[in-house]
This record gives structure tokens, C-alpha cells and sequence, in this order.
């Protein structure tokens, strides 16, 4: 009995985290859609909880805690948001994203020699 009712805990448990997680929160209404490498890159931007409400560098409407969920080659990244000044800017060591010109965002892989992808908006979005 014990045992059935640490399953159902455990299943329990994983429900929720599946469905709070950001990829089943994001609504596609809010996302933006690029070609990059010449493949389809969904992008989608979260506030994201803030631990100091005094961080001086919001560009953008993010300030630091925020993060970036992009959906690319059949996978997910999610990248957190730099305190880089200016537009804002997301990485996680290995992926870089920033849009500086919205329309053609930059998207780059920094492992050995960087590896820049060439953005521009889905033709159909």
C-alpha cells in the first residue's frame, strides 16, 4: 500500500512539474519565428522571477532572472538573461542569443570556433 501511494506522490509530483514548466506555459501567441541556419527557430521571451528589485540594467522590459526559451532543430534551449548593459542579451556558455535589430537577432554556438547562425523572420509568421 505504501508503495502505491509513493507512486502516485511521485506521479503526482511529475504532473506538476510538467505543467508548470515553461514550454507549457508559453503561448505561441507571444512568441517569435525566425529562420536561423536556415531552420525554424521559435523564440520565447519570460520575465522570469528577480531575486533585487534595485538591478539598474531593465533594457528591454527584463532585468536579470529572465530568460529565453528557444525551440530549434528539434530541441529546447533556455537561456538565461546576462546582465550585459544594453538590449538584452541571453546565454547559457555554450548558446548566445541577442536582438539588437529585432528582425535579424543574433544566435550563436561559442564552443571552439563560434559558430553564428543567420536569423531573419519566418516568411509565413
Amino acid at each position: 500500500m505504501i508503495k502505491l501511494l509513493s507512486k502516485l506522490v511521485f506521479f503526482a509530483i511529475i504532473l506538476v512539474m510538467l505543467m508548470t514548466a515553461p514550454t507549457a506555459l508559453a503561448s505561441s501567441d507571444g512568441s517569435q519565428h525566425y529562420l536561423c541556419g536556415g531552420e525554424p527557430l521559435e523564440a520565447i521571451a519570460f520575465t522570469g522571477p528577480v531575486d533585487a528589485a534595485d538591478i539598474p540594467n531593465s533594457n528591454g522590459g527584463t532585468v536579470p532572472g529572465a530568460f529565453l526559451v528557444l525551440r530549434w532543430r528539434n530541441g529546447t534551449l533556455q537561456l538565461p538573461r546576462t546582465n550585459n548593459a544594453g538590449v538584452p542579451s541571453y546565454t547559457d556558455g555554450r548558446w548566445w542569443w541577442q536582438a539588437l535589430d529585432p528582425d535579424h537577432p543574433e544566435f550563436a554556438q561559442l564552443r571552439g570556433d563560434v559558430q553564428q547562425y543567420r536569423c531573419e523572420p519566418e516568411p509565413w509568421a
